[in-house]
């Protein structure tokens, strides 16, 4: 599809949020499963529950505009998900503690290219008017915040980062 106007951008955008949020929902799922800090891992189970009701979200604005979400492949997202798997289900650890601090790590990273894939689409369905829209990807991008702010108070006051430390 050519990208000639903000529309078609925005489309566009939605399609590949979407392909990042189906690539980092399993492997949100496997960071979990790898994490032993039990509040770690409730907050990741929580996460990728929180990245699935997003991909629903996406789901709807894709079909409310006659596209379909799978229309295209998340390069950066695969790449990140590649990290996850490299610098925490390849590597070796000599402390759990330390696999923790490396999964919120990895997760963060995730997480940051997800706040701006909504970030931008807020903007642009605000620009578009399309209030509807902005609305719902507002919401989405809120619950990733608030995800993503779970996660920091984890690692810094929750105690992962001064355990590994």
């Amino acid at each position: 599809m050519a990208l000639n106007s903000l529309k078609d951008v925005y489309l566009d955008q939605i399609q590949d949020l979407y392909s990042a949020c189906k690539q980092s929902v399993d492997a949100t799922a496997k960071l979990g499963r790898a994490a032993t800090d039990d509040e770690l891992g409730r907050a990741l189970a929580a996460g990728s529950k929180g990245i699935a009701d997003g991909m629903g979200q996406l789901e709807k604005l894709c079909s409310d505009h006659g596209i379909d979400p799978n229309g295209t492949h998340c390069k950066g997202m695969e790449g990140l998900v590649q990290e996850a798997q490299a610098h925490v289900h390849d590597a070796e650890f000599g402390a759990d503690e330390v696999r923790d601090a490396m999964i919120i790590t990895q997760y963060q990273r995730m997480v940051h290219y997800a706040l701006a894939g909504y970030g931008c689409l807020v903007a642009f369905a605000n620009r578009l008017g399309l209030d509807g829209d902005g609305a719902i990807l507002q919401e989405c991008l809120d619950q990733t915040y608030d995800g993503d702010k779970r996660m920091t108070k984890i690692a810094t006051t929750g105690g992962v980062n001064a355990d590994a430390a």
